[in-house]
């Protein structure tokens, strides 16, 4: 496992963190690292869009079942 030093966190945003680390019963480092955790397990918007390209676009509806769809629900 590694250390991470930040510097030049602003004040307030040290005292919002200690506050949430506190409402979870954590200390500010616990917290810390499970927020750092979770943000760098989630992709990308690059990620994200790659994927969605990826996708084969023969799978789901069509443009004009959508459209169909959604106008018989107006009728």
């Amino acid at each position: 496992m590694s250390t991470l030093y930040i510097r030049d966190v602003p004040a307030d945003v040290t005292v919002t963190l200690k506050e949430r680390a506190a409402a979870r019963g954590q200390s500010l480092s616990a917290y810390l690292v499970q927020e750092l955790t979770l943000t760098a397990r989630r992709p990308t918007n690059e990620q994200i869009v790659a994927r969605l390209r990826d996708r084969p676009t023969e799978s789901g509806a069509t443009h004009e079942q959508i459209i169909a769809a959604r106008d018989e629900g107006r009728r």
